[in-house]
């Protein structure tokens, strides 16, 4: 049996890696590294890798300042590379109906009172709370991994990210 290590990717260093199949299709099973989507992403583009029902996973290419964001819901964020910064506003009004799924982008700088921000390095996971909004800013390129529900703004492109 070959021996495998485990081994950490960045924005600027990745391996794709793959499915190993022992008596199947490759095809059969999702695959993908979000580290080549999110370098092959827009900025703050929402690119999902992973899903479960209407849970998801998006890959985001963090750079430069993103719009402003509000949900229905928490959602989670770890950052996989760079250094984030993620700023936080309580909302004076509810902007986000209770029935709408998934990231809202707010039409310039939300009004509430700043609840702080978050410096959040590879490893670091940080809430986005439900009832507040939110905006990362990132100097250099980074990836958040961000756990949410599908929503409008959730591009799916399981053809061109995952194994062949």
């Amino acid at each position: 049996m070959m021996r495998r290590g485990t081994r950490f990717g960045s924005l600027e260093n990745y391996e794709k890696g793959g499915v190993e199949v022992i008596n199947d299709d490759p095809r059969n099973y999702a695959f993908s590294n979000i580290f080549e989507v999110a370098s092959k992403a827009e900025a703050y583009e929402k690119i999902a890798v992973g899903k479960n029902l209407k849970y998801v996973l998006e890959a985001i290419r963090a750079e430069g300042t993103s719009p402003w964001y509000a949900t229905s819901h928490d959602e989670a964020a770890i950052v996989m590379d760079g250094e984030i910064e993620i700023r936080l506003v309580k909302l004076e009004e509810k902007i986000v109906a209770d029935d709408h799924e998934g990231t809202t982008i707010l039409e310039g700088a939300p009004k509430g009172k700043k609840m702080g921000h978050i410096v959040a390095r590879r490893g670091h996971m940080a809430l986005l709370p439900k009832g507040a909004a939110y905006q990362f800013h990132a100097a250099k390129p980074g990836v958040i991994l961000l756990q949410t529900i599908v929503g409008d703004l959730t591009a799916e492109r399981w053809k061109d990210i995952c194994q062949k």
